[in-house]
């Protein structure tokens, strides 16, 4: 009996502290609001799969979007300062004219998105994928770009980096 006791306290420990797919988990409640009112900020989004929505103008100040997956979604104009977007997916993402100040993107995939005229001063992108971001008239003033792979993105100027490195691109 003592032994079947302790096998259910077990059970219970892991089902309550090891739920499969709960860990980082996005906040149901702060989506929903996200997608009613466009606007939440210092919200958790961790892991909210959020590819293709519509999200123009979006205040997301702060936000927690952890790994989420926003690929193809349209944040042009949006307001992300500070926001965590660690190993987020971006690839596709229209990112037009957003506030992405010091926002965390290591780790980001952010291929082929359209970052044109966004404002990415002091973002932390240090390891993000580019490859084909088109970044004309986007501040990138103190980003950290170390270990980002640039390789086919459009910069400023028009030109193309070749070979994925930071100095390729730069003039």
């Amino acid at each position: 009996m003592k032994r079947i006791m302790i096998l259910v306290s077990m059970a219970m420990f892991f089902g309550i502290f090891f739920v499969p797919g709960q860990a980082g988990a996005f906040n149901q409640a702060d989506l929903q609001k996200l997608l009613t009112t466009k606007s939440c900020t210092r919200c958790d989004l961790s892991n909210a799969d959020l590819h293709g929505a519509s999200l123009s103008h979006a205040d997301l100040n702060g936000a927690d979007l952890n790994g989420a997956n926003l690929s193809g979604a349209y944040l042009n104009g949006a307001n992300l300062p500070r926001a965590i977007m660690y190993r987020a997916d971006l690839s596709q993402a229209n990112l037009g004219g957003a506030d992405l100040f010091k926002v965390d993107l290591s780790q980001a995939n952010l291929g082929s998105a359209k970052l044109f005229g966004a404002n990415l001063g002091s973002a932390n992108l240090e390891g993000a994928n580019l490859s084909g971001a088109n970044l004309n008239g986007a501040n990138l003033g103190g980003a950290d770009l170390n270990g980002a792979n640039l390789g086919g993105a459009t910069w400023t100027d028009g030109s193309v980096c070749k070979q994925g490195s930071v100095g390729e691109c730069k003039r």
